[in-house]
């Protein structure tokens, strides 16, 4: 059986990879801006979604067993969605703001299988505890690059790992891949290693 990540994430791949699970990758664009007054469960499950839907039309004529997987994350500290930051200064004001808090990571998966377009969506939730970091460390961190390109500004796996006091949950989700959560997901619809 085939699968399709729907993802242009290193760290999607490289969960999946160094899981020893076998997979394509089909990078697609969408839409990927929170409806008014959409909470935040509800958004990435329909990004995720959004995803798997535009990679299986590619694959719509497949007659070959094939399962699409698509995920979009957030990070969540209190009632405000920090998605991935425009530029050094709004990195710069998520890690503040998560300086010595626990928030919320969010990721939305969806799998498709074709052919028949059997579906499962879920969204897994993990809280993650920071440190209080110093304004030369929030700094230092934000003016490094690896924030603008990762929701919540932060890169668990990355530099800002020395900062993370505690998580509940799971570590991938973290990363952006919840994978115990997807293998089941997958055994739903009948995929085997």
């Amino acid at each position: 059986m085939r699968l399709i990540l729907a993802s242009a994430s290193p760290r999607r791949a490289e969960i999946l990879r160094d899981a020893g699970i076998a997979f394509e990758t089909c990078s697609v664009q969408v839409d990927e801006s929170r409806l008014a007054g959409e909470a935040s469960e509800a958004m990435v499950a329909r990004i995720a979604a959004s995803k798997t839907r535009a990679a299986a039309a590619l694959f719509a004529d497949t007659r070959e067993h094939t399962i699409i997987v698509g995920a979009d994350t957030t990070v969540v500290l209190g009632d405000e969605i920090f998605e991935k930051p425009r530029d050094v200064a709004d990195a710069r004001r998520m890690l503040s703001a998560l300086s010595g808090k626990t928030h919320r990571v969010l990721t939305g998966v969806c799998v498709l299988r074709l052919p028949g377009g059997d579906v499962r969506t879920a969204v897994e939730s993990t809280n993650v505890t920071f440190t209080p970091l110093t304004g030369e460390e929030i700094e230092a961190y934000a003016a490094s690059g690896e924030p603008l390109d990762k929701a919540g500004a932060y890169a668990i796996q990355g530099f800002a790992g020395r900062w993370i006091l505690r998580i509940e949950g799971c570590y991938f989700n973290v990363v952006g891949l919840p994978l115990a959560r997807l293998c089941a997901m997958l055994r739903e619809l009948g995929w085997e290693e």
